[in-house]
C-alpha cells in the first residue's frame, strides 16, 4: 500500500511533505505533487505535514486519484527532495 496525493494538492503544491520524505519519492507535475508508489515505504511521515490534507493511503483515496498517481510519467528531473525545489501553485498560501 502506497500513499496517494489527491485533489486538495491541485494548484497548491506546498511541499512540506517533500521535506520529510525519507526516500524522496515525491515528484512534481504541472498542477500537483505525486508520490511514486514503487518508492513509497508507507512511513506516514508526509501525511501530517500536508496543510491541505491531500495525502491518504491508496485504500482510502478515490480510485481516480490512485490511477492519476500511478500513471504519472516518473523522471528524475521531476523528483523533488526539498520544499525549496517545489514550484508552488497559484492557490498556495505562504
Amino acid at each position: 500500500m502506497a500513499h496517494v496525493v489527491g485533489e486538495p494538492c491541485v494548484k497548491c503544491k506546498y511541499g512540506d511533505c517533500v521535506d520529510v520524505c525519507p526516500v524522496n519519492c515525491f515528484y512534481e507535475g504541472d498542477d500537483m505533487l505525486y508520490i511514486n508508489p514503487d518508492e513509497c515505504i508507507d512511513c506516514d511521515a508526509c501525511v501530517p505535514e500536508c496543510p491541505v490534507n491531500a495525502i491518504t493511503t491508496d485504500s482510502e483515496a478515490k480510485p481516480e486519484w490512485v490511477e492519476k498517481n500511478k500513471s504519472f510519467p516518473w523522471s528524475e528531473d521531476k523528483r523533488r527532495t526539498s520544499k525549496n525545489d517545489v514550484t508552488h501553485g497559484p492557490n498556495h498560501k505562504a
